[in-house]
């Protein structure tokens, strides 16, 4: 068995110099095949921009945004830059209004993206000797099929569990000796819930040693509290389907930030509002071109995630850029009275406090013509004849959130189990205000 830190070592270990001769070589590339996509070439022609006049990296400014509403407006294949049976996979987001984004994949896309997962789950220390049980939903849903194959590549034994069952998911624990688990965040807390009510101690029962986290926004304090639970190392991934999915960015064990593989991604980060490049250490919109695909190539892709580049060097000694944990998504930001509000930041709040479970509820609804806010909390135990600690806790979680949002919020604990449960994405807002 390879002893190497490195999956992918020529790629891993490119200096900055290297990694940006790569890209442009990339991108030239990408650009002339995107030619062959109707949407770009129709592009290219209204503004008068031709593959040549892309040079060097600065120049891919000069190439117009693309947004999830040009997805849907090509939907179902508008964008392919190849003919259909060159493609052997679709995977589709689950829009509830209009139409879905459609992304394709050929063989060679499939390949270059079960090679990234390989990599990115090698870096924090899977092996082939590693039992990896996969809890997301497969499907449509590119968390499935991305870790599987990923998860295959690196040449780990897969337990395609799927979502939802937990007892049945914690039985394939103990009996087939998983190691690697993958799970939104909220979900392993679920686990860990279910583990206590059975009798099962994570740490004594089972072998699980490393939890991958990702598709919902969540603080270090969750991350923190999750790896306490079930006595693991959980780091953070991110990816989207529009960008294949999972395996664009990944901590490594240093646990800073996420690596984004800039072989296969140019990163941008723009101030939302005049999608200008902002500094690194700024918090702005991620913005990616691809450059290794070869269905359906995207470039600018406005990401609506918020983030920033981390600067300075990681002591794991790779080159690829940093990117700081999503902070929300531009489209996610509550207005409340005037107060910009992500939902991350009242999750930070209500972490510190060891009282609470991890579930939460933010509605929001109005009252008189004025907004109001109401955070609901589980207990992490239950405590109900004590009304005088129970008082007491609510009205130091109600000045916390205070100081962090600026607005007084109706802080309600409530017991746990008691907020809705659901086997994908948590609800962590409702919206009943008045549409006027």
């Amino acid at each position: 068995m390879s002893t190497s830190p490195y999956f992918d070592s020529e790629k891993e270990t490119l200096s900055r110099k290297e990694i940006e001769e790569l890209q442009l070589a990339r991108l030239k590339k990408t650009v002339q095949h995107c030619m062959n996509s109707p949407f770009y070439k129709k592009r290219f022609d209204e503004i008068g921009l031709k593959p040549e006049d892309i040079k060097t990296l600065d120049d891919l400014r000069r190439i117009p945004l693309t947004t999830k509403q040009d997805l849907r407006d090509t939907y179902p294949f508008g964008m392919a830059a190849v003919p259909l049976d060159q493609c052997v996979r679709l995977h589709s987001s689950s829009g509830t209004t209009g139409n879905p984004t459609v992304i394709l994949h050929t063989q060679h896309d499939l390949d270059e993206w079960a090679n990234a997962v390989a990599r990115c789950l090698w870096m924090v220390g899977c092996r082939p000797d590693d039992v990896f049980q996969n809890t997301s939903g497969y499907g449509m849903f590119t968390g499935g099929l991305g870790f599987q194959y990923g998860a295959e590549r690196l040449g780990m034994l897969t337990i395609p569990a799927a979502a939802g069952n937990t007892r049945r998911q914690i039985k394939f624990f103990t009996d087939f000796g998983t190691t690697v688990v993958h799970a939104i965040p909220s979900y392993a807390s679920r686990i860990h819930d279910v583990m206590i009510s059975e009798g099962i101690d994570p740490r004594k029962d089972t072998k699980l040693r490393t939890l991958v986290i990702g598709a919902e926004p969540h603080s270090e304090e969750q991350r923190k509290r999750i790896e306490e639970m079930l006595g693991v190392k959980a780091y953070n991934s991110f990816g989207m389907s529009e960008m294949c999915g999972p395996g664009v960015a990944f901590e490594c064990k240093e646990q800073n930030g996420m690596h984004i593989w800039e072989d296969y991604y140019i990163v941008e980060i723009l101030n939302p509002d005049t999608l200008e490049p902002v500094p690194d250490g700024e918090y702005g919109e991620l913005v990616l071109t691809t450059l290794n695909r070869e269905a359906m190539p995207l470039l600018r892709y406005r990401t609506r995630d918020l983030t920033r580049i981390l600067p300075g060097e990681c002591p794991c000694g790779r080159n690829h850029k940093r990117l700081d944990r999503m902070k929300g998504r531009s489209d996610d930001m509550m207005i409340v009275k005037g107060v910009n509000i992500f939902p991350i930041q009242i999750e930070t709040v209500l972490m510190q406090f060891n009282e609470l479970g991890t579930d939460y509820l933010i509605t929001l609804q109005t009252s008189q013509d004025n907004d109001e806010m109401m955070v609901e909390v589980e207990l992490e135990q239950l405590f109900t004849d004590d009304f005088g600690r129970l008082d007491k806790l609510t009205k130091e979680i109600t000045r916390q959130l205070k100081d962090e949002i600026l607005l007084t919020p109706r802080v309600k604990l409530v017991p746990k189990g008691s907020l809705p449960r659901s086997e994908g994405k948590s609800v962590r807002v409702k919206d009943l205000r008045k549409k006027y």
